[in-house]
C-alpha cells in the first residue's frame, strides 16, 4: 500500500487541543495544526538567534561557537543581549519549540485513539532540559548555573560540574542514572536481537512465532516478559534513565555542595561498625 494511500486512512478531523478546523491540516505527510506552527517558529527563531550570536563572534569555527549564560553577577535577572541576554531568549525559545512539539504528539495521538506514551516520555526528555537551564539555575539563585549552548563549551561545562564535587560518579543518583542507562541497552539489545532472529531464519527456513521468542528467554532466565511486557519495560527503563538524570543534577549544588565521596561517610558513620571501622590493623 503506498504510503499516502495509507496515510489518508488516519486522516481524521478533530482531537486537537487548540484553533480547532483552522489549523488541522497537513503538510504533504506531516500533521501541522497549532502546535506544529509554533514548533517552527520557536525552532526558526531560536536558530537565527544562535545564527546572530556567531555573527557577534569572536568565530565561525562550528566547534567553538557558544551562546553562554550571563555572568553570576545578574542573578536571576535579564542581561543585556550580548551579555548573556542571548541565552536566555534561547532558552525560551528550545522551551517553546519541545514543548510544542510534545503537545502536537498529543493531537496526533488524540486523531489515531492511542495512548499518550510517546508525548509524556518525550515530556521526561524536556523536564531533563528544563532542570538543567532553569530549575537548577532558578534553585542556585543565577542563570550563569545553566549550560552553554555549544560544542565544545558544553562539553567543558559538564566536565567543569563534574570536577566540582571531586568525583561525580559518587553522586548516587548518578550512579542510579548510569546503571539505568545500561540497563535500558542490554534490554533493548536482547529485544531486538531475539525479534531478528526469530524474522530472520536462515535462506530456506521458516519465520518463528512470539511463542518461539518467549521460549527462548524462558530457557535463558526462566521467565518470559512477553512481546507487550518487553515493551513496557524499555520503556520505564529509558523514563528512569532520564529521570535519575535529572535528580543527579538537581542535587548537586542545591542540596549538596561538598564533594560527592563525602556523601558516603554516612556508611562510616552507622552504629553496627566498631570504633575502629576504617583504620587498617
Amino acid at each position: 500500500m503506498a504510503l499516502l494511500s495509507f496515510e489518508r486512512k488516519y486522516r481524521v478531523r478533530g482531537g486537537t487541543l487548540v484553533g480547532g478546523d483552522l489549523f488541522d491540516f497537513w503538510v504533504g505527510p506531516f500533521y501541522v495544526g497549532f502546535f506544529g506552527v509554533t514548533s517552527i517558529f520557536f525552532s526558526v527563531l531560536g536558530t537565527a538567534l544562535i545564527v546572530y550570536g556567531a555573527a557577534m563572534g569572536p568565530t565561525w569555527n562550528v566547534w567553538l561557537i557558544s551562546i553562554n549564560p550571563p555572568d553570576a553577577s545578574y542573578g536571576l535577572g535579564l542581561a543585556p543581549l550580548k551579555e548573556g541576554g542571548l541565552w536566555q531568549v534561547v532558552t525560551i525559545c528550545a522551551i517553546g519549540a519541545f514543548v510544542s512539539w510534545a503537545l502536537r504528539e498529543v493531537e496526533i495521538a488524540r486523531k489515531l485513539g492511542i495512548g499518550l506514551h510517546v508525548p509524556v516520555a518525550f515530556a521526561f526528555a524536556i523536564g531533563a532540559y528544563v532542570t538543567l537551564t532553569v530549575i537548577r539555575p532558578v534553585l542556585l539563585g543565577a542563570w550563569a548555573n545553566g549550560f552553554p549552548y555549544g560544542i565544545y563549551s558544553h562539553l567543558d561545562w559538564v566536565s567543569n560540574t563534574g570536577y566540582q564535587y571531586l568525583n561525580f560518579h559518587y553522586n548516587p543518583a548518578h550512579m542510579i542514572a548510569v546503571s539505568f542507562f545500561f540497563v535500558t541497552c542490554f534490554a533493548l539489545a536482547l529485544h531486538g536481537s531475539l525479534v531478528l532472529s526469530a524474522t530472520n531464519p536462515g535462506r530456506g527456513g521458516e519465520v518463528k512465532s512470539p511463542e518461539h521468542e518467549d521460549t527462548f528467554f524462558r530457557d535463558v532466565l526462566g521467565y518470559s516478559i512477553g512481546t507487550l511486557g518487553i515493551h513496557r519495560l524499555g520503556l520505564f527503563l529509558a523514563l528512569a534513565a532520564v529521570f535519575f538524570s535529572a535528580v543527579c543534577m538537581i542535587i548537586s549544588g542545591p542540596f549538596w555542595t561538598l564533594g560527592w565521596p563525602e556523601w558516603w561517610n554516612w556508611w562510616l558513620n552507622l552504629p553496627i561498625w566498631g570504633s575502629d571501622v576504617g583504620v587498617a590493623p
